[in-house]
């Protein structure tokens, strides 16, 4: 029987909204390390600890029953004591936490011993106060003041930081069968303990943010009977689910609603009146619990028929923080959708352009797809209406700011003296490399840029249209349709038989083997007569790795299947290619990624996606092997399950038409698969799909009226292009 092999980072994490506890797996924070608890943007505690008499506990096991609670069991090791020696493994030590708002922890200590112990139970808190990119980067400085205070009748330890407006602070109310001390450093509680008694205590923290406080959860419940519990299972029962005999994928598809379940962010509507706000999702666990641009669209773009409360949230507040004017230290110009907003003292007091940083090239017309997108799946002419001015200003910076020297091509370059080198997905500064593994000098014009822009204009398109602008429609796909040209002209090596990775500064198409032309499938701008040979190229063998496609060949010499965007595996990146493959009927391709992808996770942590994993080639004796520091959960690697889910069903929703398309063609691997509660404009349906014994696909409308339901015939999704 093979073993059972488990990845991931040795941790143990919980969070809420913009709070965020990550710790080693016995619930500690050594110093110096990253980890702590973090409240927008800013590290409250920078080391915990627990002793008995000074002694640390033992862990025994440690897990996280759901994303907002953890529980940690210990023992003791040996210990003096005035009383005698403490043998080891005489107590029992069980601490809950739970994080709503701010954080409440209970401890509980039982002596299995046969005599009385008296003994100081002890708890080791410090604050550094650091910002969250001061800490990810490892250069922390201390510019304001740190003060704290003790008041003994109520038990409470208040410890703030202030630099001129910005305050951070953590109030700690600690009770028990016995009362609190704060001293050398330590809150402690003098314990005596009968044979088989308990000792409980608690710490209830509140998180301060200047006149803002986040009270604690009352209690340390960690299922469906606390607050967070019962908004998690009310907001799970309106969503899709999946019921399938592969048990291993079901459980995939309900970590990764877990997983979005987690990364919900409530975020205040900017110019909205008071107490006005929105859910978006948050990026990833535990470095970008923020607004994020290119982030939310994207999984909005994967749950739309998941969730597309989504997509709206995320219309409402990035269309609220559109740019009005050019502001180069945050890389702002008017009509510019943001990457990146922070709340933590580097961004209060204007030493980084996070205010938000408008550094993104991809997030604008990103923003006109998911219009687009969430129209389709809700068929709700409101939404459009609300959103058509922020939309109208994505489409004037397409042409105004995103085509920067008026070629008809998306470049992008910093303008700000702290802005990002680039500014599309592949963010990193050396993610764009040519073909001799040299950094490509821009402004670049990815390739990407020019499919999610063509996909914008034809999106737009149809909705003009069906607003009663025939006018605007015409220009609209008369320019995609320009663009589709110039595009597969300048881009397209027919050597290869693939397209550039992007143009140079000196409009050189940069012939690098990368990912980045998979999404132009999704885009739709690829010719169909190409579409084969552009499928071909992702799965040659130094593209595919066993475990999904690479960011980048194998042949180059930058590959390095452990850095970031070189070589390594992006789930959303492969769900994105996957779906991109099933428009142009490349079903069985689509159904390889998504088995790479379902293969992978089943190795990981409660089937948990990381952001990245390594590109390491997949045999027989190994396994994924995740990059450092990947996010995890992560929004867009949870979501690509959803994407991977849609490919190999063929998934279109068409409210405005009263409609839902579908072109399913499973995998051997995945025979069956029940969808229930998906829900497109008006319709609600439950629908079943099997693999036949010739390998094809039947499906049947189980709840619904099936009239509303077609197939999609064998033609290509993109021919008419």
């Amino acid at each position: 029987m093979p073993v059972e092999i488990k990845v991931g980072p040795p941790q143990l994490a919980i969070h809420q909204g913009f709070t965020v506890f990550v710790t080693e797996p016995d619930g500690t924070v050594g110093w110096p390390s990253d980890k702590g608890l973090y409240y927008a943007d800013t590290r409250l505690v920078s080391a915990y600890a627990v002793y008995a008499n000074g002694m640390p506990w033992e862990l025994l096991n440690s897990g996280a029953p759901s994303y907002y609670g953890a529980r940690i069991f210990c023992t003791n090791r040996a210990f003096p004591s005035e009383h005698g020696a403490v043998a080891p493994r005489t107590l029992s030590f069980v601490l809950s936490r739970a994080i709503d708002g701010g954080m409440h922890e209970t401890h509980e200590i039982t002596n299995h011993g046969p005599t009385t112990l008296v003994f100081n139970h002890e708890v080791s808190i410090r604050s550094d106060f650091a910002d969250v990119f001061e800490v990810k980067a490892q250069k922390i400085v201390r510019r304001g003041r740190i003060s704290s205070t003790w008041d003994e009748e109520s038990g409470t330890l208040t410890t703030s930081y202030s630099n001129g407006a910005f305050m951070r602070g953590l109030r700690i109310v600690a009770t028990g069968n016995s009362p609190a001390v704060s001293a050398n450093g330590r809150l402690s509680f003098m314990i005596r303990l009968a044979p088989g008694a308990t000792w409980r205590g608690a710490l209830r923290c509140a998180l301060l943010d200047g006149e803002t406080v986040m009270e604690p959860p009352p209690d340390c419940m960690l299922n469906g009977e606390s607050r967070a519990g019962r908004e998690l299972l009310a907001w799970r029962e309106g969503l899709l689910k999946v019921e399938t005999s592969v048990a291993a994928f079901e459980r995939l598809f309900d970590q990764a609603v877990e997983d979005m379940a987690a990364l919900r962010l409530p975020i205040e509507v900017r110019g909205a009146p008071a107490g006005g706000s929105t859910v978006v999702p948050a990026a990833g666990l535990p470095w970008f619990v923020a607004l994020f641009g290119r982030d939310t669209l994207i999984v909005s773009l994967q749950t739309m028929l998941v969730n597309p409360e989504f997509a709206r949230g995320t219309l409402e507040v990035l269309g609220a923080w559109q740019a009005t004017e050019r502001d180069d230290f945050r890389d702002a110009e008017p009509g510019k959708i943001l990457h990146e907003l922070r709340r933590g003292e580097l961004a209060a007091l204007k030493l980084i352009p996070h205010t938000p940083y408008y550094g993104t090239a991809d997030a604008t017309p990103l923003y006109l797809m998911v219009l687009h997108a969430a129209w389709r799946a809700t068929g709700d002419d409101a939404l459009l209406e609300r959103h058509m001015t922020a939309a109208e200003g994505c489409l004037a910076w397409i042409d105004d700011y995103g085509d920067r020297d008026g070629d008809g091509f998306q470049e992008y370059g910093t303008r700000s003296g702290q802005g990002y080198e680039n500014v599309g997905w592949k963010d990193s500064g050396e993610a764009v490399v040519d073909t001799d593994g040299s950094l490509v000098h821009g402004p670049k014009a990815l390739c990407e840029l020019q499919g999610y822009v063509y996909a914008a204009w034809r999106g737009m398109a149809s909705v003009y249209a069906h607003r009663g602008d025939a006018t605007r429609a015409a220009v609209l796909t008369a320019k995609a349709d320009a663009l589709y040209k110039r595009f597969n002209d300048a881009f397209w090596n027919e050597a290869e038989g693939f397209y550039a990775y992007c143009l140079d500064g000196a409009k050189k198409p940069v012939l690098t083997v990368a990912s980045n032309p998979g999404h132009l499938l999704w885009c739709g701008i690829v010719p169909p007569a190409r579409a084969k040979r552009v499928v071909a190229r992702l799965m040659a063998p130094d593209m595919w790795s066993g475990w999904g496609i690479r960011t980048l060949s194998a042949l180059n010499p930058s590959y390095n299947p452990y850095s970031y965007q070189n070589g390594s595996v992006w789930p959303h990146d492969n769900g994105i290619i996957a779906e991109g493959m099933a428009k142009y009927g490349f079903a069985e391709e689509a159904g390889l990624v998504a088995l790479d992808v379902h293969r992978a996770a089943g190795f990981f942590t409660q089937r948990q996606l990381p952001e990245l994993y390594s590109g390491v080639q997949r045999d027989e004796t190994n396994f994924p092997v995740q990059y450092l520091g990947a996010n995890v959960p992560q929004a867009w690697a949870a979501g690509s399950v959803f994407a991977l889910l849609t490919a190999m069903l063929g998934l279109e929703p068409d409210a405005p038409q009263d409609r839902l398309v579908v072109n399913p063609v499973l995998p051997e691997w995945l025979p069956d698969v029940l969808l229930k509660d998906l829900r497109v404009g008006r319709h609600m349906f439950d629908l079943a799909f099997k693999r036949e014994a010739d390998g094809s696909t039947s499906f049947e409308v189980v709840r619904g009226d099936a009239g509303y339901v077609m197939r999609r015939g064998a033609a290509m999704r993109f021919v008419e292009a």
